[in-house]
């Protein structure tokens, strides 16, 4: 993770990182995946507490969480990286995690108890996001531990949703949706962690600076 966040007045700056640098850019390939992806949190609430259509609601979760990565690995190949797909991609993350749980929650898939860790966590972060926009910085870059947390409890999703619509499955898939959640859960926590400790290094650093002017 960069311990250097663009600033505000520095939006388009690259930070001599060799990755592409975010443009304006608004209608491209990868923020068109992005915006599919956020329609289908509706739709899958729909299905799941609506419709009570669980296949269609497991086929629908599965999809929006293994594609988490395919907008990010376009913009990147294609060089189309934009301000806007750096904020879609992680937006999308945090609203499938969130209606998930939300219904996972009202249909008793999940404990009441592991929602409110994991919302625990967005409090936090939220938080930090506030402390640094307060200082004039952006939203740190995602770090690839808070990746692969929200791949995990992407994946673990629609697993354990399979585990409660289909009872032959329910042991199997318990077991594995459950191990990844859990996982999910830790990494997720560290990840926060990493990124306020960021943010304090970032507001330290700051106030030194001021002083010292």
């Amino acid at each position: 993770m960069s311990r250097r966040p663009a600033r505000a007045e520095h939006p388009g700056a690259s930070g001599g990182t060799g990755e592409p640098a975010a443009g304006d850019r608004v209608l491209t390939l990868p923020n068109l995946i992005s915006f599919v992806r956020l329609l289908g949190v509706p739709l899958f609430l729909y299905l799941l507490l609506v419709a009570r259509a669980d296949v269609a609601a497991v086929v629908v979760l599965a999809i929006g969480g293994t594609t988490d990565w395919v907008d990010g690995w376009i913009a990147r190949r294609l060089h189309q990286v934009s301000r806007l797909g750096e904020l879609l991609d992680p937006l999308a993350d945090r609203l499938y995690i969130l209606a998930t749980l939300v219904g996972f929650t009202a249909r008793g898939v999940v404990p009441w108890q592991f929602t409110a860790a994991l919302l625990a966590r967005e409090v936090l972060l939220l938080g930090s996001l506030a402390v640094l926009r307060r200082y004039g910085y952006g939203p740190p870059p995602v770090h690839y531990v808070g990746k692969t947390a929200t791949f995990l409890l992407l994946a673990a999703f629609p697993i354990l949703l399979l585990a409660a619509a289909v009872p032959g499955a329910a042991a199997v898939a318990g077991a594995i949706g459950w191990g990844l959640a859990w996982w999910g859960l830790v990494l997720y926590w560290v990840a926060g962690a990493l990124y306020v400790v960021q943010a304090s290094r970032l507001v330290r650093a700051t106030r030194s600076g001021g002083a010292s002017a």
